[in-house]
């Protein structure tokens, strides 16, 4: 026996590959367990980046709106009689943020804030000809707005120059009108103000209805065609951390006193499915993980039963059991480590097999994943930690052997 090879470790080979077939099946059955986990995990990150991205490069984070008209009781009848009150909602007329300037200079204080920008958003009428189609009017400062909204990347023709007279239209309005760039257009308000704008790049949001309605043009243009002069109807707002953005806004509203509401607010829905899809993966990871552990932990009590002879003979020749208890741990922690070598190759083919052929109409991949090396690292960890902390049993009942007995069989 060589001076470097320490025993636990040529004990330990030497058991496992005495009852090789046993080895083999536990070896390929943690690999597949760590497979399911290392694709599942790979999926799903991929799926969450995949809708956040979709969902997030179209808007902020935190969006600050004006407080809406409040509801007004209108007595009818004798004065002081109160069985008449109606409520009348109030119309919702377009207003500024008050004061937005310091509001939007308190936000950017805010160590999580990354990015502000003010924004005059209004309905109007666009009329080409005889023809005319309602758009929803979206006055920018681009050096502001294009790093919350990736504006340019969507962009098919012309450019994204916003000067006082251009404007940005989707790509279905463009074809409802017969537009192209360079093209004029009058933009008439609800207020009664109107203007003629050339058309400096077309655009598509991936949305029909966005298309449709949505255009963009300088700030200071519209709050004059909306009659916000010199204001702004929301603040967009992105944060550092995108799960935290609830957070943030609850802060800004309490600091500025103005309505602020989160991403994750105004798509409940989604958030909750992007929720439930994480439990749903953490659950399938534990019971993955946990049929895994009994399995190594079976295969060790079978080689205590099957070994308890040449585990006697080790004690009467002096082995304590402390080595005894360390021999069938690191037998439990090769298992893990093995079976997960093999399972994280095993998930990595599937996944490069799984962005080759899962895609799209349009050739992309419906799920974009990623080979993550910290995946692979955690699953190897994890695996070993799960196949010592399963030999744990084994291990004491081996250690625990009374010699004699044990060499009577």
């Amino acid at each position: 026996m060589r001076s470097w090879e320490p025993f636990e470790w040529i004990v330990a080979a030497r058991f496992l590959r005495e009852g090789r077939w046993q080895t083999v099946f536990i070896i390929g059955g943690v690999a597949v367990g760590v497979a399911v986990i290392v694709f599942m995990s790979a999926l799903l990150t991929g799926l969450q980046a995949n809708f956040i991205r979709r969902v997030l490069t179209a808007q902020a984070h935190i969006q600050l709106l004006p407080p809406q008209e409040k509801v007004r009781a209108l007595r009818g009848g004798l004065p002081g009689v109160v069985e008449d009150a109606m409520q009348q909602a109030p119309l919702q007329r377009l207003k500024s943020i008050d004061q937005w300037p310091a509001v939007a200079a308190q936000i950017r204080a805010l160590p999580e804030v990354l990015t502000v920008s003010p924004s005059a958003t209004g309905s109007a009428l666009v009329i080409r000809g005889e023809a005319s189609r309602a758009i929803s009017v979206v006055g920018i400062d681009p050096a502001l707005y294009f790093r919350i909204v990736a504006l340019p990347d969507k962009i098919v023709r012309g450019g994204t120059r916003l000067s006082a007279n251009d404007i940005l239209i989707g790509t279905d309005l463009a074809s409802d009108l017969g537009l192209g760039v360079g093209d004029k257009l009058r933009v008439t308000a609800a207020s009664g103000a109107d203007a003629v704008f050339t058309v400096s790049g077309i655009f598509d949001l991936g949305s029909k209805g966005a298309n449709q309605r949505t255009t963009y043009m300088a700030l200071h243009t519209a709050q004059s065609l909306l009659g916000l002069q010199g204001g702004v109807s929301s603040l967009d707002v992105t944060v550092a951390d995108i799960y935290g953005a609830e957070d943030v806004a609850q802060r800004i509203t309490a600091l500025t006193g103005v309505e602020a509401d989160s991403w994750i607010k105004t798509n409940a829905q989604f958030f909750s499915a992007v929720q439930a899809q994480i439990t749903a993966n953490t659950a399938i990871r534990f019971f993955v993980g946990l049929s895994v552990a009994f399995g190594i932990a079976s295969v060790l009590f079978v080689s205590v039963v099957q070994k308890s002879r040449e585990i006697g003979i080790l004690r009467a020749m002096g082995v304590t059991r402390g080595r005894i208890l360390r021999l069938f741990l690191l037998q439990g922690g090769l298992l893990g480590l093995s079976g997960s070598a093999v399972g994280s190759a095993i998930g990595a083919a599937a996944l490069l097999l799984w962005r080759q052929l899962a895609r799209g109409p349009d050739g992309l991949p419906l799920v974009p994943v990623t080979l993550d090396a910290l995946l692979f690292v955690a699953a190897l960890l994890l695996a070993s930690a799960t196949g010592v902390l399963a030999a744990v049993a084994p291990a004491l009942r081996a250690a625990r052997l009374d010699p004699v007995v044990a060499i009577r069989g």
